[in-house]
């Protein structure tokens, strides 16, 4: 006999379990599936740096998918606006969405600044135990401001933007990140994104996730 489970308003949707096991799609793509999701200030330079290993991924020959916070607001997400309550949804949104791919075997880059901790972890507590890698951004936000690539600090030290993280709007940093990128060495020298993505390829590759599953389930 089926199960209806409660989801929402409905009461006849069932989970399906997928044909093929997550562990079988690992084995062909020889690689493990993960969540690596860049939180940082605008202008800490979250997406060049994720833009920057999915380069180099693609060069190791494994399959990726990068999610970016601008690009997805055009789609996915274009019905959300800046208060606290889209900022969840677009977060809870992408969170899921970057779990499906996950759990296809894909490692799965996540470029928002999602300023609010519990919704970051919210969407850790919906990933496999040990598939989520928070990657904090650790960029002072002097040097974010003189970055300013959108023009976006600006407009908001002037008043034209209100609800600007970091500006007057919170951006709660990372407790216990799995990857923390400063933004320069301890004598004041600036890390560059080449080399920040090259810290995170290493750390993929030590633990595990740049190689398949030696046995394929049955």
């Amino acid at each position: 006999m089926s199960t209806a489970y409660d989801v929402g308003s409905s009461t006849n949707i069932k989970w399906h379990e997928g044909a093929v096991p997550t562990e079988n799609k690992e084995a062909i793509m020889q690689q493990k599936g993960c969540v690596v999701w860049f939180t940082g200030l605008s202008g800490s330079g979250k997406s060049t740096v994720a833009c920057t290993l999915e380069h180099a991924l693609a060069e190791a020959g494994k399959v990726t998918a990068l999610l970016d916070g601008d690009n997805i607001r055009h789609g996915l997400n274009s019905n959300l606006g800046f208060s606290a309550t889209d900022r969840e949804e677009n977060i809870r949104r992408i969170g899921e969405v970057s779990k499906l791919f996950a759990d296809t075997g894909i490692v799965t880059l996540v470029s928002f600044i999602s300023p609010y901790r519990r919704d970051r972890d919210r969407v850790r507590s919906r990933v496999p135990e040990g598939r989520f890698i928070e990657v904090f951004m650790k960029v002072p936000i002097s040097i974010c401001e003189e970055r300013d690539p959108k023009g976006l600090y600006k407009k908001a030290r002037a008043g034209q933007l209100k609800g600007f993280t970091g500006i007057d709007d919170p951006y709660e940093e990372p407790l216990n990140a799995e990857v923390v990128l400063e933004a320069e060495t301890a004598d004041g020298k600036r890390i560059s994104a080449t080399d920040q993505a090259r810290t995170l390829l290493d750390y993929l590759r030590s633990k595990g996730f740049l190689t398949g599953p030696s046995t394929p389930s049955k």
